[in-house]
């Protein structure tokens, strides 16, 4: 274990990113607290509350990654200058903080800790506060025109949220981080909304929303508007058509992630975008360039004959098997899963044993880190073959040695289990 630091690293004498990174962990005991007051009070010594770039805000149980990269690659393409901060990352911390698709480089992350760390005064930030104010510091040194900021955890009491957004958009509403959220849909459906503004457009994703999403949005006088009802999506032979306020597009090209769900995340995406129109004004090439080119590491992204993706609670799983069933294979289909122990293991195993054939589970470090064996175990209990695995890498070695020619081996269940595999396969390092 790391000795304890007590000092700013600053002072300290070390100035390396991972020096940051390994100070910030052990500054506040609990790596998850939420609360505005701490992040408040630093961006308001660093004068950061009232940027002068305008403000998408993305929540979400799931999407949020890709809908936040595929706004940014909209605006972006349309000769915007853009700063995207996005959480978790797979292999690098720069990944959360970028400009213009750009990540941020190490120096500029640490003279954004820097000012961070001096305006703090005795407030013990947390490892994600550290990062949220980062990154509002980063762009507002970069003079960006547009910031869009992925929701962490939640939405009303997430760090993100001390920043009052020009138009927000939660993509879809799931029963993850039901521990810190509540028990069911509405209850963290009300927790989401909270990134709502009075006035402001505040754009749902998912036509079946929580009715607290919608009730909430009401209480504040926000500009509501709901798949479904205000703007909708349709596949084509050939692409997507999209219908909102005013405005629709015919035959648009399909977005490069795969999956059903994409089109409803972009469908999300196009309203946002659409909403901002009159301060940050589209064309059509805009939006068909940032389609054709999106991407987002670990979102069911094929490297070294793997498919990677991030699913780790019910509704991401069943988009995952989704996508699976969908597309042809002539062998069997190996799942190499890893989990976290506050996810909800069960739904997750249940859901893929009706297309993976064999579970290699993999432990992952503690302390949420679920062991090997009893992820076996509860995996068993869905009817599916598993066999237990001390680390990703060994899964991974144990399923490459069962495939056959025609067999195809998936790696999901947490960051943690594709970050592993993609190192493992030595991609992007």
């Amino acid at each position: 274990m790391a000795p304890l630091l007590t000092e700013p690293v600053a002072s300290a004498g070390g100035r390396s990113l991972s020096d940051w990174l390994r100070w910030q962990e052990q500054l506040n005991p609990r790596s998850i607290e939420l609360g505005l007051d701490r992040s408040r009070t630093v961006a308001e010594r660093l004068d950061l509350l009232k940027p002068s770039a305008v403000t998408a805000t993305i929540g979400g149980t799931n999407g949020k990654g890709s809908s936040a990269t595929l706004a940014a690659g909209i605006w972006q393409a349309a000769g915007y200058k853009v700063g995207r901060y996005l959480s978790p990352h797979l292999l690098r911390y720069n990944e959360r903080i970028a400009i213009d698709g750009i990540d941020a480089g190490d120096d500029a992350i640490c003279a954004a800790f820097a000012a961070i760390d001096a305006a703090r005064g005795d407030l013990p930030l947390t490892y994600f506060e550290f990062g949220t104010l980062a990154a509002l510091w980063l762009f507002r040194e970069a003079r960006v025109d547009v910031q869009v900021l992925e929701v962490g955890l939640g939405g009303r009491l997430d760090a993100v949220n001390i920043i009052d957004a020009d138009a927000a958009l939660v993509t879809n509403i799931g029963l993850d981080h039901t521990d810190w959220l509540g028990p069911d849909r509405e209850s963290i459906g009300f927790e989401k909304a909270g990134i709502f503004r009075s006035g402001r457009p505040a754009i749902c994703a998912e036509a079946a929303a929580p009715t607290s999403l919608e009730r909430h949005a009401e209480a504040i006088a926000a500009q509501w508007q709901c798949a479904g009802a205000d703007f909708a999506a349709g596949w084509t032979q050939t692409g997507w058509n999209w219908q909102g306020r005013g405005i629709a597009y015919a035959e648009l090209p399909l977005p490069a992630l795969p999956g059903a769900m994409q089109i409803d995340n972009a469908s999300g995406v196009l309203a946002l975008v659409t909403a901002l129109q009159p301060r940050l004004p589209v064309e059509r090439p805009a939006i068909e360039a940032a389609l054709r080119a999106l991407a987002l590491p670990g979102r069911y992204q094929r490297v070294g004959g793997l498919i990677l993706d991030v699913a780790h609670n019910f509704e991401s799983a069943a988009v995952l098997a989704a996508q699976l069933r969908a597309e042809r294979c002539d062998g069997r289909t190996l799942l190499v899963l890893g989990m976290l122990s506050d996810k909800p293991v069960a739904a997750v195993c249940a859901t893929l044993a009706s297309v993976a054939t064999q579970f290699f589970c993999a432990g992952l470090p503690p302390p949420r880190g679920l062991p090997a064996d009893q992820l076996v175990e509860i995996a068993q209990r869905s009817g599916a073959q598993a066999s237990a695995h001390a680390t990703v890498a060994s899964a991974l070695q144990a399923a490459r040695a069962s495939a056959g020619a025609l067999d195809r081996i998936v790696v999901c269940g947490s960051f943690l289990t594709v970050a592993a595999a993609l190192e493992e396969t030595r991609w992007g390092t």
